[in-house]
């Protein structure tokens, strides 16, 4: 596993890639990260993801769409995890979603919570936009980022939502 820094203007955000894609993506500010020093030790393949990465990292976070993503490594979801984060993923930059209505675009009816979890749970969630899930009445909800931040991501993408 190979941590990098993504830099920008909002914090270094920390990507983890395996030898399958990216792996996990963490906010500023999460302690205990081994970020790597200099990206000698890392492969042609992780630095070219790294590159797509950081891309779409600043994307996000100027509220665009995202260009290309590199390989995504979802191994450590469940099935169901892995249903609701490719679902996520057709949600649009300025889109939203509610828990429950993806529950229902998965046949889930019920699954609400679940659909939460799988949120929760979601190892990239910059790039695999559980920020743009609410709650019902178009309440913020949770995020796994902290409010804070979704606040701001959708406020980027120009999206309103209730307090």
């Amino acid at each position: 596993m190979h941590t990098l820094q993504v830099i920008t203007k909002d914090g270094s955000f920390a990507a983890s890639y395996s030898e399958h894609g990216l792996h996990h993506l963490d906010f500023p500010g999460k302690p205990g990260l081994d970020v790597a020093k200099s990206k000698a030790t890392v492969t042609p393949q992780i630095r070219d993801w790294h590159r797509l990465t950081e891309t779409a990292v600043h994307a996000v976070l100027a509220g665009r769409a995202i260009p290309s993503l590199p390989p995504l490594d979802l191994s450590s979801g469940t099935d169901f995890q892995r249903r609701v984060w490719t679902a996520l993923q057709r949600i649009r930059a300025g889109e939203t979603e509610s828990y429950g209505g993806i529950a229902r675009k998965l046949g889930a009816n019920g699954a609400t919570r679940a659909v939460g979890g799988a949120c929760g749970a979601n190892p990239i969630p910059l790039l695999i936009p559980c920020h743009r899930v609410l709650a019902a009445h178009q309440r913020l909800g949770g995020f796994s980022g902290g409010l804070n931040w979704k606040r701001k991501l959708l406020e980027r993408e120009g999206v309103t939502f209730s307090t």
